[in-house]
């Protein structure tokens, strides 16, 4: 569950609003064009949605361990 985390930021472990592939999920899921999401967009799509995306997170995992 972690590793998929650790790698969809790696490289903006500091500022993970700036993973091209975080911006690309939100842009799909929320409709906020990429360039336009800020830190604070980030950690509000971050909490509003937290149960989806652990659950997520949980599924990724499981699949993971199949793998």
């Amino acid at each position: 569950m972690l590793s998929f985390l650790w790698n969809s930021i790696r490289g903006y472990s500091f500022r993970p609003w700036a993973s091209p592939y975080l911006r690309w999920r939100i842009e799909t899921y929320w409709g906020i064009h990429a360039d336009e999401i800020t830190g604070r967009q980030f950690f509000a799509f971050s909490w509003q949605h937290r149960h989806e995306l652990l659950r997520f997170l949980r599924w990724a995992g499981r699949m993971s361990q199949r793998a």
